[in-house]
């Protein structure tokens, strides 16, 4: 029995050992597995951060591009004395806006709110650069870049409405307000939660994914306090007050501008996510519809208006419709989106005839495509948007009113938020260094009074104005 005993006594020893042997090699397992799944969802996460970051690169590469359009299109729709100072100031929009933005705008537009109407902090990124360990906040840095590329846009909206007869250094003055105050001020109005702010009108509820008002009509209308300042062009004019058409030299190259556009605007909107997901594909597509119903429905309107399938009206057809879905892109079904463009496109061109016949000069309809359809685009989302889309119903999706209303407010806001401040500034400017180039140098052309230069050096440009 005591041999039989000692035998049961070591078995269960064995046993015991062998038991607690396997439960620690299931708590290593565990653990181990745990820390795996730790790890896995730490890199997924830093993954998906780092995809967010390049598509939202990506896309403000995008809308840089932009810019070229923007200055194809300035220069094709006016006159070939003119090309250099149009491209210098489209160069200078972007160079002195990136600074003045850097230095200034963000921080005022997305600093932390006081009282949700404008920021306090975050100027030069100051408090933003780096994170708590020391390393750089690359979203910081990511943001930053998208967000400028949208107040050069803003900036050199207001370049083809003054062309071809305001002084360079006068233009300079007003681009450094422009992205230093009227743009930004306004934008942490609607867009100031997208940082570290609070906007009075994000609190409405107000829908502007992209900026058919924050960009877009903030351009437009400071366009037109420019171009009211300014007065028109010589010659545009008759005795009998009646406007003159004063074609551009280049169709071509306004046509090269605006696909160019058209493409950048891919950055536009889509980029507005700030991050890799389905609904991109969605405002691409109602981006494109826009634009294409845009300039079908400029192209037929000006072809009941003239007798003729007009190439400029169709163009910024075109713009119109991308103007105009800016706002609403993420919240409304492709069939809206087409509604939305086509009518654009007819608002843009019943809106040239409307600006020109005021007596105000606008070379390339700048005032009509951005400052008036982005706020069509606007208004459109309150009455457009689905709840399936972008989580509210408009107005013709049952929703009622409130939503319109809001829309209308945003809209009224920019309005008399970007107008009165401009006009201010160009009067301002005008009064003192002067905003208007001598009648001389309107007739010769602002390409050798302003820069010294020519655009096409080895041909004679012949002009009868």
């Amino acid at each position: 029995m005591r041999i039989q005993s000692e035998r049961a006594n070591r078995w269960f020893s064995i046993l015991a050992v062998l038991v607690i042997a396997t439960v620690m090699f299931s708590g290593v397992a565990s653990a181990q597995d745990a820390e795996a799944a730790f790890d896995a969802e730490t890199e997924l996460s830093l993954l998906r951060d780092d995809a967010n970051i390049l598509w939202t690169c990506l896309a403000a590469f995008l809308v840089f591009f932009m810019q070229a359009g923007f200055a194809m299109v300035e220069a094709g729709f006016t006159r070939a004395k003119n090309a250099v100072n149009i491209m210098m100031k489209n160069l200078m929009d972007f160079s002195i806006g990136s600074i003045i933005f850097f230095l200034f705008g963000f921080g005022l537009m997305f600093g932390t709110t006081y009282k949700g109407f404008i920021g306090t902090d975050g100027f030069a990124l100051f408090g933003y650069m780096f994170a708590e360990d020391g390393s750089p906040e690359y979203w910081t840095y990511t943001f930053w870049i998208f967000q400028t590329v949208f107040a050069a846009t803003a900036a050199t909206i207001v370049s083809g409405a003054m062309a071809e007869r305001t002084k360079f250094k006068g233009y300079l003055v007003y681009t450094v307000f422009i992205t230093g105050l009227v743009y930004p001020v306004f934008g942490s109005w609607a867009w100031g939660s997208l940082f570290a702010g609070e906007g009075w009108l994000e609190g409405l509820g107000f829908i502007d994914f992209a900026g058919s008002t924050v960009v877009h009509s903030v351009g437009g209308w400071a366009a037109l306090a420019g171009a009211i300042v300014l007065g028109p062009r010589i010659g545009k004019y008759g005795a009998d007050g009646k406007p003159r058409v004063i074609p551009g030299h280049n169709v071509p190259m306004a046509a090269l501008g605006v696909f160019i556009l058209w493409l950048g605007w891919f950055g536009f909107n889509p980029g507005s996510t700030t991050a890799v997901g389905g609904d991109m594909a969605v405002i691409a597509v109602t981006t494109n519809l826009a634009a294409a119903a845009g300039a079908i429905g400029a192209m037929v309107t000006a072809w009941i208006k003239f007798g003729k399938p007009d190439a400029g009206m169709s163009l910024n057809g075109a713009l119109a419709g991308l103007v105009s879905i800016t706002a609403p892109c993420y919240n409304v079904s492709p069939v809206s989106a087409i509604i939305i463009g086509f009518l654009g496109g007819i608002i843009v061109v019943i809106s040239v005839l409307a600006i020109e016949n005021m007596g105000i000069d606008d070379p390339v309809g700048a005032v009509s495509v951005h400052g008036v359809c982005g706020a069509w685009g606007t208004i459109a989302a309150g009455l457009f948007a689905q709840e399936a889309f972008g989580g509210v119903n408009g107005l013709f999706f049952g929703g009622g009113a409130s939503q319109l209303v809001t829309q209308f407010i945003g809209v009224g806001a920019g309005f008399l938020w970007t107008f009165i401040v401009s006009f201010a500034i160009f009067s301002l400017v005008k009064a003192t260094i002067g905003l208007r180039v001598s009648e001389e140098e309107e007739m010769e052309g602002l390409d050798f009074g302003e820069h010294g230069a020519s655009a096409y050096s080895d041909f004679s440009v012949v002009t009868s104005r």
